[in-house]
């Protein structure tokens, strides 16, 4: 289901909906990006990224380990404790 629409002027302008800015973050002077995908396109503000496209750039060859909230968690607590053990 849509969550809203745009009408395309005769210069190829539209105007973002403000529930679709507020869903963005975005702004006067804001960047946003087109991307095909699934035979789509979506659209983003520019800049941001999941963690899992992250990482498939910077590793391209590797997949990230799944892991759930619990794991990142523990994670974080484990490099909190080593990191200040000695004060």
């Amino acid at each position: 289901m849509a969550i809203a629409q745009s009408k395309i002027t005769a210069q190829g302008q539209i105007s973002v909906p403000a529930e679709v800015r507020k869903k963005l973050g975005v702004g006067p002077g804001s960047v946003l990006e087109w991307h095909e995908q699934d035979g789509g396109v979506v659209v983003r503000r520019a800049g941001r990224f999941s963690s899992i496209e992250i990482h498939q750039t910077l590793f391209p060859k590797r997949a990230p380990k799944d892991r759930d909230a619990v794991d990142v968690k523990a994670a974080i607590r484990k490099y909190i404790k080593k990191r200040h053990a000695g004060g």
